[in-house]
């Protein structure tokens, strides 16, 4: 099959489990949050179902970069997926008998289909060209559109459905997503051959090394200025969206907003994200990765000020907040993704996209423990403030880079 049906073929499949994915993930976001803090009785620990989740796509990230260098995409997304499965059930057992150590075990692997997500946007650049790299990257970060966007918007349906069956309302989003992650599980390991990782391995000649590239290729990165600022990019718009994110449901609920405000909310933050990438990924090609990173923390900055000086009960407001926060974040993903993987040596090209997802998924693990504290000890607006703060410093560096 030639390299140009083949990538078609590879980004439509990707984009199809990235649908499923996003169902699968979003609806669980407001959820795990709520359910935690209604397990805990404490809003300060709201924030930890994201951060357990976080850390899981980050626990993940190294060991699914691994299994790509040993047997390719289709191994490692049908791995990521098949421990969200499992993590979803543990939810449901943890939320049903509020067991606070299976619910975030459950939002911890959760987290592993997150990681397969980001893996599979790098997926979609194994048999790119230069010219197109970012704009087939966003198509599949645009696959998960439809789902992410649905996803939230199931929490009321999802409730009744797990009411029906004798579950509380909060685990619904949870017995959706085991149901979603398996169909994504089977359609990778279905359609997804040949296997894009391994067909461009062959025909470049070039060898990875599974062990011991994680610590080589941070060295590699560290001393690359563009490589860095790359992966730092990704870092702190994640950091930016995470924090902002998962404390919004919270915020608002201080004032009993319904479920279904809160999850049109959640579902306007991932149409942000999601929706525009193809635009975001042809900007991207056509004006270079440097600009769109700048256009992002522009977009991001705003956004942190329009929803810190938002009501709890201003559900428009919020919506405009929530939907640049994802705006930025997608413009910081794609362009710095693109970004790194032109800036690394190709051997280094695996294990550079493990390295970016773990700093990344760190980075915003942490910022969902602060934003928790924060929220709990001040207050929402003062958390998107300090969240502008690593944003901001991002956008200095940016104009130094760009001078360059």
């Amino acid at each position: 099959m030639p390299n140009t049906a083949l990538q078609e073929k590879t980004v439509r499949v990707l984009a199809t489990a990235q649908v499923l994915n996003g169902v699968g993930v979003a609806g669980t976001v407001a959820a795990g949050s709520l359910l935690v803090a209604s397990i805990t009785e404490s809003e300060t620990l709201a924030g930890l179902a994201q951060t357990s989740s976080v850390l899981g796509a980050a626990a993940l990230a190294l060991p699914l970069a691994r299994l790509t260098a040993r047997g390719g995409r289709r191994l490692a997304l049908s791995a990521g997926f098949v421990a969200g499965v499992i993590g979803s059930l543990f939810a449901i057992h943890g939320g049903s008998q509020k067991d606070i150590f299976f619910m975030l075990l459950g939002t911890f692997l959760v987290g592993a289909a997150s990681a397969a997500g980001y893996q599979a946007r790098f997926a979609a650049v194994d048999l790119a060209t230069n010219e197109t790299r970012a704009k087939q990257l966003s198509f599949v970060v645009w696959g998960s559109t439809v789902g992410a966007v649905t996803g939230p918007n199931l929490m009321e349906p999802a409730g009744n459905l797990a009411e029906s069956i004798g579950l509380p309302r909060l685990t619904g989003p949870y017995v959706v997503s085991a149901v979603t992650l398996s169909l994504a599980f089977f359609v990778i390991q279905l359609f997804l051959r040949p296997d894009p990782f391994l067909t461009a391995v062959k025909q470049s000649g070039i060898v990875t090394k599974p062990k011991g590239a994680t610590k080589a290729a941070l060295h590699h990165i560290r001393s690359n200025d563009r490589a860095l600022f790359a992966i730092l990019s990704i870092a702190i718009g994640h950091v930016a969206m995470v924090s902002i994110m998962v404390m919004t449901p919270v915020h608002m609920a201080h004032v009993d907003v319904t479920l279904t405000v809160i999850g049109l909310v959640i579902s306007v933050h991932v149409l942000g994200m999601y929706a525009f990438s193809p635009i975001v990924g042809t900007f991207s090609d056509r004006l270079g990765r440097v600009r769109v990173i700048q256009i992002g923390v522009i977009t991001l900055l705003l956004s942190s000020i329009i929803s810190g000086i938002a009501r709890a009960d201003d559900a428009i407001t919020l919506g405009i907040g929530l939907f640049l926060l994802g705006l930025g974040w997608s413009c910081t993903l794609i362009a710095g993704s693109a970004f790194l993987t032109e800036s690394v040596s190709p051997e280094m090209k695996t294990s550079s996209q493990g390295a970016s997802d773990l700093v990344m998924n760190l980075s915003g693990a942490g910022g969902g423990a602060l934003a928790g504290v924060i929220i709990g000890t001040l207050s929402y607006g003062w958390l998107c403030a300090f969240t502008a703060i690593p944003v901001s410093i991002l956008g200095l560096w940016s104009l130094k880079l760009a001078r360059r």
